[in-house]
């Protein structure tokens, strides 16, 4: 019998390139009005229909990133309490959750974050999204996925050339997750450290250089490049 994973907020942009993939498991991708996340009910009346040994959990408010300044409650409602409700629901019928969280959880400011690192966000996206990691530690059928990823191609016509990360498009994580269904505990997903116009200009030569300390208004860390030693040990292990 093949495995049933259900995923929240597969109508996002996330969503719609883990769709793509071919594999042997059954997913399912409610909508919001089939599944609303900050209605505890909805969220057993879905499960308890279609039974799923698996939730990956996606839904939530991301971009642009200013709105989670601009609408507190919002942020709060679907970071936060959502992934509350989420999380309680898995609890009940005992199904592995998978949460996406990302690696600006980390202070950003030294680099090459361990998951045993200490969290500081630098901006109220990153802070609600560990808002959401709190109620997914107390659980420990679960896998918290720090991720440090982006759409293909890059969208920006600029990207900052005195900012470091780990940045992974999109197909490859989707790749890489349905490897991870297994595993539990935090783990850091990513790609090579490297500045953001050096990821950006492999696939764009023509990509604009800007930099972060002209633009101090953008709450974002200078280097907030994750070790992604234990996932590779992983996927080298598959």
């Amino acid at each position: 019998m093949k495995k049933r994973i259900l995923v929240t907020g597969g109508t996002g942009r996330f969503g719609t390139v883990l769709k793509k993939l071919k594999t042997n498991y059954e997913i399912l991708y409610p909508n919001k009005k089939t599944l609303d996340i900050t209605n505890f009910g909805s969220i057993q009346k879905y499960i308890k229909l279609k039974k799923p040994n698996i939730l990956i959990h996606l839904a939530g408010l991301s971009r642009p990133m200013n709105i989670h300044d601009r609408q507190i409650q919002k942020s709060i409602d679907l970071n936060i309490i959502g992934t509350c409700n989420i999380t309680k629901a898995c609890k009940e019928k005992n199904i592995k959750l998978i949460y996406f969280s990302t690696s600006y959880v980390y202070p950003g400011t030294k680099g090459n974050y361990l998951e045993s690192d200490s969290l500081f966000p630098v901006n109220n996206y990153a802070w609600s999204k560990l808002g959401g990691e709190c109620a997914v530690q107390l659980y420990k059928n679960s896998l918290i996925l720090r991720l440090c990823m982006t759409e293909k191609p890059f969208i920006h016509k600029a990207a900052f050339y005195d900012v470091k990360n780990s940045f992974m498009y999109h197909d490859k994580v989707a790749k890489i997750l349905l490897k991870l269904l297994n595993e539990k505990g935090i783990l850091n997903v990513g790609g090579k450290v490297q500045s953001v116009y050096n990821f950006a200009k492999i696939e764009n030569p023509k990509i604009k250089k800007i930099f972060l300390k002209k633009n101090k208004k953008i709450k974002m860390p200078i280097n907030s490049s994750i070790n992604t030693e234990k996932m590779k040990k992983i996927l080298k292990n598959k």
